[in-house]
């Protein structure tokens, strides 16, 4: 464990544009303006929108989760290396097609200006450009764990085909690369961090050992792991191998 070494290299995004398909070219990320895949009967549509530093005095649904961009190039997460974007984030909000907002942590439906306090751990930084998904639900479907679980799937399946042409683009163009070890200080105290997250159900989840960092596919739900205490090392943690859902 602690020969495992971590590298991650950033890509800087400049700028995000619509276009009629995904890529990344010269610092410009291009995304599609709907999504390209079925939607399930309990979701009547993905609403997606650009928002950057300008106009972010626009009203939002609740505010469900903001997700970097990265992907495992090789390695699994916490070893390896991983490609991940700076300057862009992912916004995922909600409501149902009556109103009622999905997942409504803190009454985050609102300005988005007035309801995030940027360039904190876990929100976007200042400058940064975001990509709003915005769900909404049918209005006869119950706001469950189930239809909470296949919203977080679904933005999944929109962000993976950049995580695709991330795993392929050239690390000689990073802007930045760290590396990262699990060093082990011999004749020092041995620190453990503990920290408890949220298993409640519905949308008081996290998704651990998922396949590519924050991501969903291939995670456990901790729920299902009956809330059991489980062991990663700091570069697990730092790699993306816990996805709040709260």
């Amino acid at each position: 464990m602690s020969d495992d070494i971590l590298k991650i290299r950033e890509f800087h995004v400049k700028d995000v544009v619509f276009g009629d398909g995904y890529s990344f070219k010269d610092s410009v990320l291009t995304i599609p303006q709907s999504v390209n895949f079925d939607l399930p009967k309990e979701i009547l549509s993905i609403n997606i929108r650009i928002i950057k530093k300008d106009n972010r005095h626009l009203k939002v649904n609740s505010i469900m989760d903001i997700i970097p961009i990265s992907t495992k190039v090789s390695g699994k997460i916490g070893t390896g290396v991983s490609h991940t974007l700076t300057g862009v984030e992912v916004m995922l909000t909600g409501a149902s097609a009556s109103g009622i907002q999905i997942h409504d942590f803190g009454s985050s439906d609102g300005y988005l200006d007035e309801k995030m306090v940027f360039g904190r751990n876990g929100t976007p930084d200042e400058n940064d450009i975001i990509i709003g998904l915005d769900v909404i639900t049918a209005e006869d479907y119950s706001l469950d764990r189930a239809v909470i679980t296949k919203i977080f799937e679904l933005v999944d399946d929109f962000i993976q085909p950049i995580r695709k042409i991330l795993k392929v683009t050239n690390g000689r163009y990073a802007d930045y690369v760290g590396e990262y070890r699990n060093n082990v200080s011999n004749g020092k105290p041995k620190v453990v961090v503990i920290k408890q997250v949220s298993g409640q159900g519905a949308m008081y989840d996290n998704i651990l050992f998922p396949n590519e960092p924050c991501g969903i596919k291939g995670g456990v739900s901790i729920i299902d792991m009956n809330n059991f205490p489980t062991i990663v090392t700091p570069n697990e943690y730092r790699d993306g191998i816990i996805h709040a859902l709260v």
